[in-house]
């Protein structure tokens, strides 16, 4: 008997473990905290926890039981976007409901997203940081300036270069954020300066656009709607200074020297 409330025991924490795994994939790269919560509630469920009590926080997970004094919990120390690993948890989640694999199976396909989930090469990313930076150029500065192109495109690159880069440097945001920008405005203000280009202005709204965190505050404002205002009003505040830190670095161009 005793044996037997042991293997329940354990076999509860792994599927705890296995919840929180999923949730921190899901948070770490962007997910809402309904869709967090509901994956993970599904998970849990389905393996046999029949009331599972979940909350989520940006940096932290709690998994419990109602009926059994066991809890875990998991800490998230990083966030960034990655939507292909939420897509695979959640299609995870979908096939352990559909008893198309078990357990075992999930688990370790789990761990398999969160170790071996493929990305696209930097240099893949830097086309689309200049294709973005072009593009949005002409539909933001309202005009068909083919002359600041070019020049936009090289400093949304660098701007997104020095990001990348420092980012595994350093975990606060607000530095890789602010010389970032600085670096759109030092290729924006010497481009003109060289006659590469002919606004300024434009080519910094163009350049800062892969740097703006379009994403955090759209799931920021998502969360609220779907009543989460914890994670609504973090991530809302963090995507604040995200923008507050491209404004700092902008602004130091303009300042020292312009």
């Amino acid at each position: 008997m005793e044996v037997q409330r042991r293997q329940v025991a354990n076999y509860m924490e792994q599927v705890m473990d296995a919840c929180i795994l999923a949730g921190r994939l899901m948070i770490a790269n962007g997910s809402e905290m309904y869709r967090v919560e509901d994956t993970m509630r599904r998970i849990a469920q389905n393996a046999g926890i029949k009331h599972p009590v979940i909350f989520t926080t940006p940096t932290g997970i709690f998994v419990g039981l109602r009926d059994r004094p066991l809890t875990s919990l998991g800490t998230v120390t990083q966030r960034v976007l990655n939507i292909e690993k939420i897509s695979r948890v959640n299609n995870l989640s979908r096939e352990f409901a559909a008893g198309k694999i078990d357990f075992d199976q999930l688990y370790a396909r789990l761990r398999d997203v969160d170790e071996g989930t493929p990305t696209f090469p930097l240099w893949l990313q830097c086309v689309g940081a200049a294709v973005a930076s072009a593009l949005l150029m002409i539909i933001f500065a309202g005009q068909y300036d083919w002359w600041d192109m070019p020049l936009s495109a090289v400093a949304g690159t660098a701007g997104y270069l020095v990001q990348y880069y420092l980012g595994r440097f350093t975990k606060v945001y607000f530095i890789t954020q602010t010389v970032a920008a600085l670096a759109v405005g030092l290729v924006a203000f010497y481009g003109v300066r060289l006659g590469l280009g002919h606004s300024i202005d434009n080519i910094m709204l163009g350049g800062v656009m892969p740097l703006v965190p379009g994403v955090a505050l759209t799931t920021s404002i998502r969360d609220l709607l779907a009543g989460d205002l914890l994670s609504g009003i973090a991530r809302g505040v963090e995507a604040i200074l995200s923008a507050v830190a491209i404004g700092v670095g902008i602004a130091m161009i303009f300042r020292f020297l312009m």
